[in-house]
């Protein structure tokens, strides 16, 4: 049996054309849409080691055509329910701060 780690990995491109590359590390729906929790990846490690390791919560949504695409969550109170929602699923995983400490 083959235990070796496979990352989900999501390539965005942001309205500048410039790529991002993120690993998918969970995703969820609800009664106001679907949703992704994504962490940015880096070919440098100093990036890495530079980052502030937040999850970047983007919303899924689908055109008439059927293409799909990530967009930020402009609603706060959404942002918030979404993000609490992913913050219970992966505090396994992650040690998440309050922004008041």
């Amino acid at each position: 049996m083959d235990n070796e780690y496979n990352p989900d990995i999501v390539s965005v491109v942001d309205e500048d054309g410039k790529e991002h590359v993120f690993e998918e590390l969970d995703r969820i729906e609800t009664d106001s849409g679907r949703y992704v929790a994504l962490l940015p990846m880096y070919d440098d490690p100093q990036q890495m080691l530079d980052d502030s390791g937040e999850l970047i919560i983007l919303k899924v949504e689908e055109d008439d055509d059927g293409d799909t695409y990530l967009c930020p969550i402009e609603d706060e109170n959404e942002f918030n329910e979404v993000g609490q929602a992913f913050e219970e699923r992966l505090s396994d995983m992650f040690d998440f701060e309050d922004e008041d400490e």
